[in-house]
């Protein structure tokens, strides 16, 4: 009876493990093919992807864009000389880490070729980024009442101060900071409060898409014939340098 007893129990036992071992395997496939539904969903979606910053020693090279660039005009938010020979059409979000570590490029490539580049910034606020959205719509909201000097100094100071990733900058200190740049804070926040800019915010988000960005910073580098190429995520200054010496050459 002993003996009967103890093969019962081994058999149960290793029915045990055999069921457990089942579960798993089914516990595994079924993650799996969530994982990959949810990967597939991604990009059907096209949802927008934060831009790595390269590796050391691994820079990609300047790329041709999906689609057309919209041309620049002489009253978005230039900076350098409105006629320069080279134009830096730069796609960004003011919470964006690589955004902040691309900006003191962007300054440096400015202070290198003076007169021969310019800079215009466009706005792509990342969705999974709270604050950028409004962010955005504060910069377009300075640019009016303030003209683009006062914009850029808006924009080098949040890029400054925030700590990004999302709420790096708060929201409630945009007010302080328009007036900080010179602009008459009453009037700044009317201009938020009233969502003037979100539309036009989401739809140059919407023409960098249909251009090819799906990241942040992504720039395109512009030649005076408009030929067009395109760089992604925070490239270091030498990656700028060999395409605007080849193209100034």
């Amino acid at each position: 009876m002993a003996e009967q007893r103890k093969s019962f129990l081994s058999l149960f036992q290793l029915n045990h493990q055999t069921i457990l071992v089942i579960g798993l395997i089914i516990a595994a496939f079924f993650i799996g093919s969530l994982y990959t539904k949810n990967q597939y969903l991604e990009k059907s979606l096209g949802t927008p992807v934060q831009a790595a910053a390269p590796q050391q020693g691994n820079q990609p090279s300047a790329q041709a864009p999906v689609g057309k660039v919209r041309e620049v005009s002489n009253d978005e938010r230039i900076r350098g000389n409105k006629n320069a020979k080279v134009t830096l059409v730069e796609y960004s979000d003011f919470e964006c880490p690589f955004c902040k570590s691309f900006h003191p490029i962007t300054q440096e490539l400015l202070k290198t070729y003076g007169d021969k580049i310019r800079l215009v910034f466009r706005d792509y606020p990342l969705p999974f980024h709270q604050n950028a959205q409004k962010e955005a719509e504060a910069g377009r909201c300075i640019a009016e009442l303030g003209g683009s000097d006062a914009f850029w100094k808006y924009a080098d100071k949040i890029f400054e101060r925030t700590t990004s990733n999302g709420t790096g900058f708060a929201l409630t200190d945009l007010g302080p900071l328009a007036a900080e740049v010179g602009v008459n804070q009453q009037s700044f926040q009317q201009c938020l409060d009233a969502d003037k800019y979100a539309k036009a915010v989401k739809d140059e988000m919407a023409e960098g898409n249909a251009a090819g960005v799906n990241g942040t910073p992504t720039t395109f580098v512009i030649d005076s014939k408009g030929k067009t190429q395109m760089l992604v995520g925070a490239q270091p200054v030498n990656a700028f340098k060999t395409v605007i010496d080849q193209i100034l050459k």
